[in-house]
């Protein structure tokens, strides 16, 4: 079921919540958000069909369907995830169910750029410590953990490892200047100075 959670916006330092485990290399955008959805009008409805095929598949069974989960906003995968079209439905998707970060071995490029622009941080851990964070997931009713993006770490309980982020994106993030629409409007007086002196704008002549 769809959650109404507040988007992400501002400056984003840290993401805290519980995890929910995806295991399998290569889940691609296709399946985080079926073809037949990408003619909704807007992205108000995708977070009711993500992983809709693997779900209806799994029979209630898949981590999205596990009522355990249901309150999950950090999401750990495995090896290239988010692979496949460059479909920006599968993070609004994603996001719209509630996922506010992704922990991982490695993305596909397109989707972790999706992700960025909508403030979902996308980090990666060595494996060892990945397995290790999966087997604590697995022996918990629920596992809790904060991503912090300042320390570059992934805090839980009792644990904590330390995370790899590239250093555009976590600067984009920790400023708030991966939302794109909070920035022109921060910038307002600026653009009006710029549009003022483009003279196909203002007062532009055509000589005869």
């Amino acid at each position: 079921m769809q959650k109404f959670k507040e988007f992400p916006k501002g400056k984003i330092n840290n993401v805290e919540g519980n995890c929910i485990l995806l295991k399998g290399d290569d889940i691609d955008t296709d399946r985080i958000i079926p073809a037949r959805y990408l003619k909704c009008v807007n992205f108000e409805s995708l977070g009711n069909q993500v992983f809709a095929d693997d779900r209806e598949e799994k029979n209630g069974l898949h981590p999205f369907d596990i009522k355990k989960n249901s309150e999950a906003s950090i999401l750990v995968v495995n090896r290239n995830f988010g692979c496949g079209s460059s479909r920006e439905h599968a993070p609004q998707a994603l996001m719209r169910w509630g996922i506010r970060a992704i922990v991982g071995l490695s993305f596909a490029e397109i989707f972790y750029g999706n992700c960025l622009s909508l403030g979902i941080p996308c980090v990666k851990m060595i494996e060892k410590n990945l397995i290790e964070l999966e087997q604590l997931i697995n022996s918990s009713h629920q596992f809790r953990c904060e991503l912090d993006l300042n320390k570059e770490i992934l805090i839980s309980h009792q644990n904590s490892w330390p995370i790899i982020i590239n250093q555009g994106a976590s600067q984009m993030l920790l400023s708030g200047h991966w939302d794109a629409t909070s920035t022109l409007t921060k910038a307002n007086q600026e653009i009006n100075i710029v549009k003022s002196n483009l003279p196909y704008l203002n007062q532009f002549k055509i000589k005869k």
